[in-house]
């Protein structure tokens, strides 16, 4: 039995010493106190996806946007990259897809506020960081108060507030945070001048923020420190095993800092080691990694798994803002002078490729869906109901608890409690390095003067396994004691329904404190248990798994319990009327009175809870219509051999940081060179289409016209390229020619494990045109009664 008692009661958060938050008096006013924010008076917690707009087509952010919003993202988190606006001094561009204004307003449409990150110095493995080149040659010491820097800079901010002018939250608009700078720490009074600067630019927000990592040196109070974490980390060395820092993100903990990001770009022993003056700032993040980016020394793959575990450790911790970069993927601008990438060639450690930016992220450099998107959706479908909640609750971690990373072998799990309800966190899951089964689990948590024991018979925690549980949590006027299960979300109603899925392969039991309840009924055994308590067992977990549990008050509310599989495909929406969970295999996204379902064909049904038809109790089966013929099976594309590749490009080495340089526009003279060719057929149509290429080797290069449009690292995944922004090119070419580069056998280059002997030989295996059908579901009632549809 694993023992843990959680203190009574939590003291009270410190209030009124940040200088952050809006006027009191404000509508909906956001304030910030030592533990959480607030928002219209009550608890509020963030869910930030970073998305840069100078990365996507301008004509599909509405779409992508919609696709962040259906995956619980609440705020959206953008860099303005200073090259991508004023390559030339005084020249500033802000058309097309570097229109942050429209940016911000499409995101105020879909109620989505936006987190602005406007630099000046910004990383994100753009070229200098995002300073443009004649910055880098300016008279002056940059990121500093050096008053020739900061006359470069004041134009800058200059031009974002006229972006930014009527859509700050002082005029109504969507903008409730600003960063400045980036990872800088040693520089607080600079920071502060930055602030003041954009305040005077007409830049503003209730809240300021700075990244907190590395020990940074902040304004005391002026700006919330922001932290991260990575499953992986393509800036380090190419060493064969994982990186020791993401180790402790997969630990439950009070340590907010990770000292390894941006240690590419700090000076050896830079950083202290002190926390305690956090105590005055929430726990909030910025960058929890949504997957990696791949430089060229470094490529490895970042599953699902690593990155969801990892988020709800920084749950488990105390965090009360998630903010996840990258959340959704995107492609680098090549600029008229230049290529815009982050390079050995502008003095960085790391070679990235020129185009792609794809991340790994939840959401893919052509909008794919990921499964990290499916993953991650759960745990924000769940904060969307009891995130509030969690805010104010502080983290208890149990004795013994293991404090040192290489530790493989204990349990890893926490409490979060405001003294009366609380979550219980276990995470038995970490990259690369698989931990063990943990046989006969149960937790015994003294809370609120009882002791809560879960589950009632000792279970077995999978390896990979993590989740939370709920602890004395009310469901309607009942009080739900202990459940084996991890909540999803609550739906509103007349007759609430509490959301609950198994996990595991646990069994799910659940707990009532008795004197709350006056019925439970249901496909399920009830027997009273130490006299003040309800069991309700023997539940198969799966979408007619439903209960109604009446209160004693008369009172009645419901618990429909999941099987994880349907979990994972549950998406919530106001449909036909009521607040509804709807299940699909196919990602579901909703657009006001519709439902757009990506990809896949007919005989892939919804499940929608709570059905449609009065007097049925469970789910609705729905069919939607099929679409068009011909647009939903991969097709084999026609590819012609043009050149085969010549002998491997030896290994170059960077002197200034030693590792492995990316092939240059030189080293594709060598390259295999294939012909693809694209039938007008599949362009046509505004539906996405995506060239998926099975392929092996070190990089690829992708052109139309003789224009390059897309390239990868290989680093073990198919490569994947939307041809829907190519459409007029392709439509005009017919062709896509694709250069592809052999690996070096002796390369100094790490990759993943499962991908490493398929690095030889260089080969297309295959390559395929895959469609991505939008079919559109009307979310109201016709006059009929039924449900329409479109494809």
């Amino acid at each position: 039995m694993r023992r843990l008692s959680v203190p009574g009661q939590v003291p009270p958060p410190a209030q009124g010493r940040l200088r952050l938050g809006d006027l009191p008096g404000e509508p909906g006013a956001i304030t910030v106190n030592s533990r959480h924010l607030s928002r219209a008076g009550k608890p509020w917690f963030p869910i930030m996806g970073e998305f840069h707009y100078g990365r996507y087509p301008a004509g599909e952010w509405r779409e992508e946007l919609l696709k962040v919003r259906a995956g619980g993202v609440t705020a959206v988190a953008t860099y303005v990259f200073w090259n991508l606006h004023e390559e030339r001094r005084g020249v500033f561009d802000w058309s097309g897809d570097r229109d942050l204004r429209c940016f911000v307003i499409t995101c105020a449409e879909l109620g989505l506020d936006v987190v602005a990150r406007i630099g000046p110095w910004g990383h994100g493995e753009s070229r200098n960081g995002g300073f443009p080149d004649w910055v880098l040659g300016a008279d002056c010491v940059a990121r500093t108060d050096d008053p020739g820097y900061l006359e470069l800079v004041r134009p800058l901010f200059a031009q974002i507030g006229a972006q930014l002018a009527g859509l700050t939250r002082r005029d109504g608009g969507p903008v409730v945070a600003v960063q400045v700078e980036n990872e800088l720490y040693d520089q607080p009074e600079h920071l502060l001048t930055l602030k003041r600067m954009a305040v005077a630019a007409g830049i503003d927000a209730p809240l300021w923020t700075a990244t907190g990592w590395g020990h940074a040196q902040l304004p005391p109070d002026e700006l919330i420190p922001l932290f991260g974490g990575y499953p992986e980390a393509a800036w380090d060395t190419a060493h064969e095993g994982w990186p020791r820092q993401s180790r402790a993100h997969y630990f439950f903990g009070h340590g907010r800092d990770d000292d390894s990001i941006g240690a590419d770009l700090r000076a050896a022993g830079a950083t202290g080691s002190d926390e305690s003056h956090l105590a005055r700032y929430p726990f909030a993040t910025c960058e929890l990694g949504g997957g990696m980016y791949t430089s060229y020394h470094r490529r490895p793959i970042v599953p699902a798994a690593d990155v969801a575990a990892l988020a709800l450790v920084k749950l488990g911790s105390g965090s009360v803002w998630q903010g996840y970069y990258m959340y959704h993927g995107g492609s680098q601008k090549i600029g008229e002078l230049s290529t815009l990438q982050e390079s050995h060639a502008t003095g960085y450690p790391n070679d990235c490729p020129v185009i792609n930016y794809d991340f790994q992220a939840p959401l893919g450099e052509y909008g794919q869906f990921r499964d990290s998107y499916r993953y991650l959706r759960l745990q924000h479908l769940w904060l969307a109901s009891d995130g509030s909640d969690l805010a104010t609750m502080t983290l208890t971690m149990p004795p013994g608890a293991p404090d040192d990373t290489a530790d493989r072998h204990s349990l890893r799990w926490a409490v979060r409690s405001d003294g009366r309800s609380g979550f219980l966190f276990v995470n038995n899951h970490q990259p690369v390095e698989t931990l063990p089964e943990h046989q006969g689990v149960q937790f015994a948590v003294e809370l609120d003067g009882r002791e809560l024991v879960v589950p009632a018979a000792p279970v077995t925690v999978p390896s990979g396994a993590f989740f939370v549980w709920p602890l004395a949590r009310p469901i309607g006027s009942s009080l739900l004691l202990t459940a084996s299960a991890q909540p999803v979300c609550v739906l509103g109603g007349a007759e609430p329904v509490q959301v609950l899925t198994q996990v595991a392969d646990i069994p799910v039991e659940l707990v009532f404190d008795r004197a709350t309840v006056a019925a439970i009924d249901g496909p399920a055994t009830v027997t009273a248990v130490d006299g003040d308590r309800l069991s309700v067992r023997d539940l198969r977990p799966g979408v007619d798994c439903l209960l109604r549990v009446t209160a004693s008050d008369g009172s009645s509310a419901r618990v429909l319990i999941l099987d994880e599989d349907s979990a994972l495909t549950a998406t919530r929406a106001e449909a036909w009327g009521a607040d509804r969970l709807i299940l699909s295999s196919r990602p579901a996204v909703a657009d006001g009175d519709r439902l757009v379902l990506y990809g896949g064909g007919s005989g892939e049904p919804l499940r929608v809870y709570p059905a449609l038809a009065q007097g049925n109790d469970g789910c609705d089966v729905i069919e939607p219509p099929t679409p068009p013929s011909g647009t939903t099976g991969t097709v084999a594309a026609e590819v012609e051999l043009v050149a085969t590749a010549g002998p491997a490009r030896r290994p170059v080495i960077d002197q200034a940081s030693g590792r492995a340089s990316a092939p240059g526009d030189e080293d594709f003279g060598e390259a295999a060179v294939y012909r693809v060719t694209v039938p007008d057929a599949l362009l046509d149509g505004e539906d996405e289409v995506l060239l998926r290429l099975d392929w092996s080797g070190d990089v690829g290069r992708a052109y139309i016209g003789g224009r390059l449009v897309a390239d990868q690292f290989w680093y073990g995944p198919s490569w994947e390229i939307g041809l829907r922004r190519f459409r007029e090119e392709l439509l005009e070419h017919g062709q896509i020619e694709l250069r592809l580069l052999p690996f070096a056998r002796d390369a100094p280059v790490y990759v993943s494990p499962g991908a490493r002997t398929r690095r030889w030989p260089l080969e297309l295996r295959s390559a395929e045109f895959v469609p991505v059908t939008r079919t559109v579901l009307e979310l109201r009632y016709d006059v009929a009664g039924a449900y329409g549809g479109s494809g």
